[in-house]
C-alpha cells in the first residue's frame, strides 16, 4: 500500500525502491547502534519461521496448533492477454497450517505489528510486509531504535497486521480470520486486550456484524512498542493474498447476507470514482450508460454500509469493477456468479481472482494496453488509473456472460 499524497502517487515505484534500499542499509547501521539502547534495542536477527521462534527459545516462545496446511493448486484463468504472466506464481500453493505464536517477555511493535521474541528476534512469519524480499527490509528498520516500550499486563492476542490500519481487504482477509484461527488453537484462553484499528467506520461495522465488537481493544498505533506480560499472535493464512478455502468459509460463515435481496441489482458495476491517480477506470463515463441499458448498477463502496456492500456482492449474477479494495466483498458472492476485473498494465494483482477461485466465481480479466503476455513486467502501477476503450470491456463482458 502507497502512502504518499496523491498527486505524488505517480512516483510510487521509485519511492518502493528507496524505501527498501534505505531500509538494508540503514537498517545494518542502526542493528549495531541501538544495542547500548537498552529495552529500545532493534531485533538483531530473524527467524523464517515461527516454529524456529520457538524451537530457540522454548523457555519463552510456544505454538499452539491449529488446522492443517492447505494445498492450492488453480487453473490459468480466461482474459486478455491469455496467460498472463502475473497468475503463474499463484497457479500452485502451499497456505502453512495455522497456529498461534505464544510469547513471553516479547514486544509488539508498530501499525504492522511487528513480533519480536526475547533475545531481539523478529519473527518474520507473523510479521511480514509489503513488497520486501527479506527481513532485513522491514521497516522496523528504519527506526534508529524502537519506542519507549509501554508494559502491558495480563494477555494481549495480536490481530492487526501489514495494511490492516488501513485497508479493507486486509482488515477483512487478514485480521478478521485471525480471531478465528485464535479460537480454533486456544478454545479456552481469555485476553485482555485485542490490538486492532477500529478508527473507520468499516472497522467498526465489520467487528460489529461478526459480534466482535465488545472485545477490549488496544487500538494501533504507528509508534506503538508494547510489552505485554504474554503475547499472542495467530498465524497469517492469507499473507500472500491466495484466499485459502478456510478463509473463504470463515468469512462466509461469520459475516452473512440479509434475508431478503431481491430489491438488489443482478448486475453490478463497482466505481472508484473519477479522482485521478486512483486506480479509476478511465472511460467510466462513456461505459456506464451501455452497461445500464444491460441492467446494471452502479455502487460506490464509500457511501452504503458493510452490510449493504455484502448484499449488493450476494445478489449480483455479474460484476465489473476495476481491481480495487471493494472486490474483496467477492467473499459474499454465490457460487456462480462472475467477475470481469479491469487492470493497469503494470499492475495485475490476482488476489481478487484467487477469492473467485476458491469462492467458485467465474473470472475473466482484461488489461489495460497491449502488453505481451508473457513479460515479466515489473508491478509498480499500484494506483495507476486504467484505460480501456469500452469496446474491449463489453465485448470482454460478453465472453464472459456466454460461458
Amino acid at each position: 500500500m502507497s502512502r504518499l499524497p496523491r498527486r505524488l502517487q505517480p512516483l510510487w515505484p521509485l519511492v518502493k525502491r528507496l524505501h527498501r534500499l534505505a531500509t538494508r542499509l540503514l537498517g545494518a547501521v542502526f542493528r549495531l547502534t541501538s544495542r547500548r539502547s537498552g529495552d529500545r534495542s532493534l531485533p538483531t536477527s530473524a527467524t523464517a519461521t515461527s516454529a524456529e521462534t520457538a524451537a530457540l527459545d522454548p523457555d519463552h516462545v510456544v505454538l499452539h496448533p491449529g488446522g492443517p496446511p492447505e494445498t492450492l493448486d488453480r487453473a490459468m484463468p480466461a482474459g486478455e492477454p491469455a496467460g498472463h504472466a502475473a497468475f503463474e506464481p499463484w497457479l500452485h500453493r502451499t497456505v502453512s497450517a495455522r497456529y498461534v505464536l505464544d510469547v513471553r517477555g516479547g514486544l509488539l511493535v508498530g501499525d504492522y505489528a511487528a513480533a519480536i521474541a526475547p533475545g531481539r528476534v523478529l519473527d518474520y512469519e507473523t510479521s511480514g510486509y509489503f513488497g520486501i524480499g527479506s527481513w532485513r527490509e522491514h521497516p522496523v528498520f528504519l527506526r534508529p531504535r524502537l519506542p519507549e516500550p509501554q508494559p502491558f499486563a495480563g494477555t494481549l492476542l495480536s490481530l492487526a497486521t501489514r495494511g490492516t490500519a488501513t485497508n479493507y481487504y486486509h482488515f477483512l482477509t487478514d485480521l478478521l480470520p485471525r480471531w478465528g484461527i485464535f479460537r480454533e488453537a486456544c478454545p479456552d484462553v481469555e485476553v485482555d486486550g485485542v490490538y486492532l484499528s477500529t478508527r473507520t467506520g468499516y472497522q467498526r461495522q465489520l467487528l460489529a456484524l461478526t459480534g466482535l465488537d465488545a472485545l477490549p481493544v488496544v487500538e494501533v498505533a504507528k509508534h506503538a512498542c508494547l510489552a505485554p506480560d504474554r503475547l499472542l499472535v495467530p498465524s497469517t493464512p492469507n499473507q500472500d493474498l491466495m484466499a485459502p478455502r478456510w478463509v473463504v468459509d470463515w468469512l462466509r460463515t461469520h459475516l452473512r447476507p440479509s434475508a431478503d435481496l431481491s430489491a438488489y441489482p443482478r448486475g453490478l458495476y463497482v466505481t472508484r470514482g473519477d479522482a485521478p491517480n486512483t486506480r479509476r477506470y478511465v472511460e467510466e463515463a462513456e461505459l456506464w450508460p451501455r452497461l445500464a441499458e444491460r441492467g446494471f448498477a452502479r455502487l460506490d463502496p464509500g457511501t452504503v454500509s458493510v452490510q449493504e456492500q455484502i448484499d449488493h456482492f450476494a445478489a449480483a449474477d455479474t460484476i465489473v469493477a476495476p481491481h480495487g479494495a471493494a472486490l474483496a466483498n467477492l467473499v459474499f458472492a454465490r457460487p456462480g456468479a462472475r467477475l470481469l476485473e479491469l487492470f493497469a498494465p503494470d499492475y495485475v494483482n490476482p488476489c481478487y481472482w484467487a477469492i473467485a477461485d476458491t469462492a467458485g466465481i467465474g473470472y475473466r480479466y482484461l488489461v489495460a494496453g497491449d502488453p505481451d503476455p508473457r513479460a515479466a513486467t515489473p508491478m509498480t502501477g499500484v494506483l495507476r488509473d486504467i484505460s480501456i476503450p469500452p469496446e474491449r470491456v463489453l465485448a470482454a463482458l460478453d465472453q464472459l456472460t456466454a460461458r
